[in-house]
């Protein structure tokens, strides 16, 4: 058989990889992948993939391959030139798309495939190719590879492209001469590896077999191994392909029993590109009005996408076994993170996108798959609460979107949601919160913020906590959505610890223990209001009012929002989203028990309105700004009092 040299009539032309290509390819290779085997499962997976976009291609356009499409995953073993060589018969690439998919580091071809089809029969057949990341693995085993490959149909199947690298900083790509041979049915990909020393074991075809029968066993197309130095049999028929050595059956499909966890763990990486093990396997069929069967994983780690404005869930559509699209919106964005897929027996084969979209079937699938995966994490947060929690440390945030946006599901949505509180290092649920509340606590409290722990320590928990009230810690952007949306939870309201007056006086001050000193005496009424309303004349316009705080215990002063007014963060929020919430004019709150307090009450009744007051006030207003995490209006002139200040107390 012809060994994949450049033996093409035009010079290749050399390119540089992309710089993120150059920069961590040794590191992927060495590091990513714990074992080296790994490169025969992603590049099988690549050619699989390559082989259900052309099935789907051959329904919507008929003319694009001749006959009864036969597809089929070809291992060939060279042991004498030392070279491995996998072919496929998929949809294959053309020069622009080698260069695109095997020059650019993490391009999912899967994912740009999905973007193309529009149900525009012309626009449809544009495939790009089937390379991901996994491609660059086989580095790990060979020092130089070429990639044939053709694409099927009037324009492209005339000419076959080869690339090549040595998995330095360059590639090169050129017409395909005699390597075209190696093609199979002339379309299609043939990747060869040039085997290093030190992996000549993948020569060995027992070695191969195991590999294939450990990591690509569910694949749904024939793997058959070859020998290209063995001798012909006599009477051997040379047209009569060799046994698969997969068991050609889609994985989904088995019935559960016989299926190994291995399997499915296989199954998962394959279908989702991913390396984590999966944390939860939803495998089951949907019988009645609808017929469908479901294999869907919830990974055990974040995939790099999770955030990705886009939203875009990852499961599959299959109808009757036969790829459809990985864009069928199958689920909720909220559960964007499930990796699988959906196999309908009701649809038919040629449905288009915009079809899809309007799909009833589609629809209730949807509505079916997402009740029966919270179902599933709610038996897991029952039954294995570690387990849970840490889905819920990796996947919390995105689960939270859906009680914002999914009313239908809210209530099974918010009854999975744990949180960080005043009370414990570990997760609760409103379930335990409301369980525990104290006498007299007739709300659910809240504090938003970026980071939970730091949030522990702001000022406006020290009157929850001297009461014994616990306080939902929310650092997760999307807390400030929900909270609004929801508003209540088993008829107590969700109120924000940072907004309007906090009413408190109904539950008492728990018992401080002996060793500590006794609680401050705090201002007489008539005091108190003296110094509120000179305050509020020395602040003028910059706040809207100056009061008691019962919300404060050890620090002098806080910022709250009036009632009604949107919570301190939800504004900041809005605010970084573009100005979509003016600027409140906020109330400063002072602590009548705070010996600074009480001090500047002595100096305002000894000597009523004075610039030292209004600069002590204007010192107490930037402090409370900074607690709660905003902005100073003027550093410079919060700078100067403070050295002012600072000057008069060393100075006397």
């Amino acid at each position: 058989m012809t060994d994949t040299t450049q033996s093409t009539t035009e010079s290749p032309q050399t390119h540089d990889f992309q710089a993120e290509v150059s920069k961590i390819l040794h590191l992927m290779v060495h590091s990513v992948y714990s074992e080296r085997e790994v490169f025969l499962r992603e590049l099988i997976s690549n050619a699989s993939d390559a082989c259900d976009k052309l099935r789907y291609l051959s329904l919507t356009t008929p003319g694009l391959i001749e006959g009864e499409p036969q597809f089929q995953i070809q291992i060939t073993v060279d042991k004498k030139n030392k070279t491995l060589r996998i072919a496929d018969n998929g949809c294959g690439m053309n020069e622009a798309e080698l260069i695109e998919h095997l020059g650019t580091i993490a391009r999912s071809g899967t994912d740009q495939f999905a973007a193309q089809i529009s149900g525009d029969a012309a626009k449809d057949t544009q495939l790009i190719g089937q390379f991901g990341v996994g491609f660059y693995s086989v580095f790990m085993v060979a020092d130089r590879v070429d990639v044939v490959s053709a694409k099927p149909g009037p324009g492209d199947g005339e000419k076959a492209f080869i690339w090549s690298s040595e998995g330095g900083g360059s590639y090169s790509v050129a017409p395909a001469g005699d390597e075209t041979a190696l093609l199979l049915e002339g379309r299609g990909t043939v990747v060869t590896l040039h085997m290093r020393g030190d992996a000549e074991d993948f020569l060995d075809e027992y070695r191969l077999r195991s590999i294939i029968k450990s990591y690509s066993d569910h694949i749904a197309i024939p793997i058959t191994i070859i020998d290209a130095n063995a001798d012909k049999k006599e009477g051997e028929d040379s047209e009569t392909p060799p046994e698969p050595v997969n068991a050609v059956s889609a994985l989904w499909t088995r019935p559960k029993s016989e299926i190994t966890p291995e399997q499915y763990k296989e199954f998962y990486h394959h279908v989702g590109h991913v390396f984590d093990d999966p944390a939860i396997t939803i495998h089951y069929t949907a019988e009645g009005r609808h017929e469908y069967t479901v294999l869907l994983f919830i990974p055990s780690t974040p995939p790099m996408d999770l955030f990705d404005p886009k939203r875009q869930t990852r499961v599959k559509l299959y109808v009757k076994r036969v790829f459809i699209t990985d864009d069928a919106e199958l689920l909720p964005g909220y559960l964007r993170f499930v990796r699988g897929l959906i196999d309908s027996q009701d649809m038919p084969l040629n449905i288009s996108r915009e079809m899809l979209q309007n799909n009833t079937i589609v629809a209730s699938i949807r509505q079916a798959v997402a009740k029966r995966i919270l179902s599933e994490l709610k038996k897991s947060s029952e039954k294995d609460v570690p387990s849970y929690e840490t889905f819920w440390e990796a996947f919390g945030p995105v689960l939270k979107e859906g009680i914002y946006e999914d009313f239908e599901r809210r209530d099974d949505l918010i009854n999975l949601a744990r949180f960080r509180t005043t009370k414990s290092e570990g997760w609760r649920s409103l379930k335990e919160y409301v369980g525990t509340m104290v006498e007299n606590q007739t709300a659910i409290y809240v504090l938003h913020g970026e980071d939970a722990k730091k949030i522990g320590s702001n000022p406006h928990l020290e009157g929850f906590r001297a009461r014994g009230i616990e306080v939902l810690l929310l650092s997760d952007p999307v807390d400030a959505f929900w909270v609004q949306a929801l508003g209540e939870y088993d008829g107590k309201p969700l109120t924000s610890v940072t907004q309007g007056a906090a009413d408190l006086d109904a539950i008492p001050v728990s018992e401080k223990p002996s060793d500590e000193k006794p609680e401050e005496t705090p201002l007489g009424d008539e005091a108190l209001g003296s110094l509120t309303a000179l305050m509020k004349e020395a602040l003028g316009d910059d706040v809207e009012d100056v009061r008691a705080s019962t919300r404060l215990t050890d620090s002098p002063v806080c910022l709250v929002a009036n009632e009604g007014a949107p919570d301190l963060y939800m504004e900041r929020i809005l605010q970084a989203q573009g100005g979509a919430a003016p600027k409140s004019i906020h109330v400063l709150e002072i602590n009548p028990s705070h010996a600074l307090i009480k001090e500047l009450a002595a100096k305002a009744e000894a000597g009523g309105a004075s610039p030292d007051l209004e600069n002590t006030a204007r010192i107490l207003l930037d402090q409370a700004r900074l607690l709660e995490g905003s902005a100073l209006p003027d550093p410079a002139a919060y700078a100067a009092r403070v050295t002012e200040a600072l000057l008069k107390s060393l100075t006397g």
